[in-house]
Parts: C-alpha cells; structure tokens; sequence
C-alpha cells in the first residue's frame, strides 16, 4: 500500500510546520497562530489544527525562538493537588498577588497541571517545547526537587517560592522564614508561664518542615528548655497529626507548637478524645493562618505567612532574571508574623 507523502516525508526526517499545515488544510500561518495565538482562530479551525498536531507529533525546534519577534507574555506556573486529610490550601493569596503582579508588567499567569513528586517534568517540557511561556514560578521546592537544575540547563528562566534545600543552589527564590516563625511562636508560649512545649513537625528530610522544626529547638535552647522527648513527627493529615500528638500530650506537654495548621487541628482532634479543651487544658500554635484556623473553636494561634509578598517578589525576580540572564542570582528571605487567637491563653496557675 503507498504511503501518503506526510508520512513518507515524517520517516525522512521531522514533521515540520508545513506538513501540518497541508494535513489540516489550513496555511502556515494558521498553524502558527494555533500554537502562539489561538484567540486569532475560530474554535473549529483551532480544534483541526491542534488535532493534527497531536496525530503527527509536530514539535516546534527550540531555534525557531529567535525568528520570535515578540514572547508570550506567560508565565507558567503548575498546580499541584491538595492531598485529602488537609485543611483549604493557603496558596489563594500568593496566586492573586502573583497574578495582580504580573498583570501590572504586561504578563499573565498560565496554570497548568503539575503531579506531586520530584519527576513531574511533562507539563514543564511541553510548555517549553511550544514556546508558550516565558518562565516558570516554581513552588513546592524540596530536596532532591529536578526542576531548577533541569530548567536551568535549557536557560530557561525561573524563580522558586522556596529554598532548594540543598548544598548546591541554583536559580532565585523568594521563602519565608519558618524557623523565625515558629522561634517567635516558643517565645510568645513562654511569655505566657509555658515551659513544656512540644513541637509537631513533618518526617524528617522535608526542608520545609525541618526548618520549621529548627526554628522551635532553637527557642527551646535558647531559653534552657529540653528537646528530648518533645518533638513528634505527622504527614500533613488530621487522622495522623491525632495519632503523632498522643505521646506529646501523655507526656505532659502544656503546649504545642505544630508545623502546620493541619497539624495543629490534630492536635484539636487528639485534645477533645481526652475531653480536654485546646487553649484551656494544653495551647496549640499552627502555622500557614488557613482561612479555617479563625474559624475553629478557639480560634487557632498560627504563624502568617506573608504570601502576598512572596508573590510580589516571585515575579519582581523573574522579571529581573529575564532581563538579564547572567546576573548573579537573587534570593530573599520574608519574615512570618504570629497571629494570636484563643487556643492560647496564658497558662493558668
């Protein structure tokens, strides 16, 4: 059976722009708008281009970016689920400050599907591979993360909301302070007549979360208080936060300082078991100040994260590295601040 000339052309070499372009009926420049400017089509024409696109596995080549005349005026960001068991993601804010800023220099965000894990890679690749965005707002950063090193390995611009975690750094990034954070929270408990106060924090080799853990030993030594026995450690889930804070609580902690406000509602859980009251019976202090933690009975004591900042920041940076590819990189550092509600009184007695 002949072949079709695409095909035969297609085992020659790679699908270029102008088979697509004769496959789908179309000219050129329509398959070129559906890829830079899909608004310029009408729905159908734009569905048969893509389509095509799809069927033949039409890349555009990486040189084809200089002929640009102009970028996309995107920036990629990738949203990752929220696991269930976990209090409403606090991310809302650093999306709109990101997004308001972003919209003052001429840009747009372009969210995309990015799975938990380090090799999430596919959404990234593509977005590149297409030219639809300019560079990358990467969150969720921990050890052994691939994406800066990746990135930065096909010079493409990027900033981190959040540290690498590592020895070898790479790239921008704008984080927040969590062990200063949760330093203030010790010294704000200690300040109220606590002493045993207890710390729970993520497993161990989360940066995030070990910084977090940091930031409580610090207080605790600097105030001549022990650790041992006094730090437990929980996924990020309710059911398993209940479970971690029994031995804490057995123990005799008067409070506890949690690595999350999911940690922290755990705590509230494992408390009510024993008919004992958070804030009244044992103080419990969170971190991220969800929208719930002023909503629960008491109202949560929690570490605010300044996430409009960060998102001012994230593309203040980005915006900077584009301009200027070899300057040396960037990082900054934000503090939280404590919010203090009910679920911390002073001790009483």
């Amino acid at each position: 059976m002949p072949r079709s000339p695409d095909t035969a052309s297609s085992k020659a070499g790679p699908v270029t722009l102008a088979m697509v372009a004769r496959r789908a009926g179309v000219s050129p420049q329509t398959v070129s708008n559906a890829l830079n400017s899909p608004g310029l089509l009408r729905p159908e024409t734009l569905e048969r281009v893509r389509r095509t696109i799809d069927e033949m596995g039409y890349r555009p080549h990486r040189a084809a970016q200089t002929l640009r005349t102009r970028s996309s005026k995107l920036i990629g960001y990738g949203i990752r689920p929220t696991p269930p068991g976990t209090l409403a993601p606090v991310m809302d804010r650093f999306l709109h400050a990101l997004s308001q800023t972003a919209d003052e220099a001429g840009y747009r965000i372009l969210l995309f599907a990015s799975p938990p894990g380090t090799t999430g890679l596919e959404g990234y690749e593509e977005l590149i591979d297409l030219h639809s965005v300019d560079g990358f707002v990467l969150s969720g950063t921990d050890r052994g993360d691939q994406r800066q090193a990746w990135l930065a390995k096909r010079g493409v611009p990027f900033v981190g909301f959040g540290r690498m975690w590592s020895s070898r750094q790479i790239g921008d990034w704008a984080d927040v302070d969590g062990a200063s954070g949760t330093d203030a929270a010790v010294d704000h408990l200690i300040g109220l007549g606590h002493r045993k106060i207890a710390f729970l924090g993520w497993p161990r080799g989360s940066g995030v979360g070990d910084d977090r853990a940091e930031g409580w030993q610090r207080a605790m030594r600097r105030h001549g208080l022990p650790v041992r026995g006094r730090h437990a450690r929980s996924v990020d889930d309710i059911e398993a936060a209940r479970a971690a804070v029994e031995p804490l609580l057995d123990a005799g902690a008067t409070a506890v300082v949690a690595a999350s406000d999911t940690l922290a509602l755990g705590c509230y859980r494992a408390l009510r078991e024993r008919q004992a009251v958070p804030g009244r019976d044992v103080a419990v202090v969170g971190f991220d100040d969800s929208p719930t933690a002023a909503l629960l009975s008491p109202g949560l004591s929690t570490v605010a994260q300044p996430l409009e900042a960060v998102g001012r920041e994230c593309v203040r940076l980005l915006l900077a590295r584009m301009a200027a590819p070899d300057a040396p990189p960037e990082r900054v550092l934000l503090e939280p601040s404590l919010v203090i509600r009910d679920s911390t009184p002073a001790l009483a007695g």
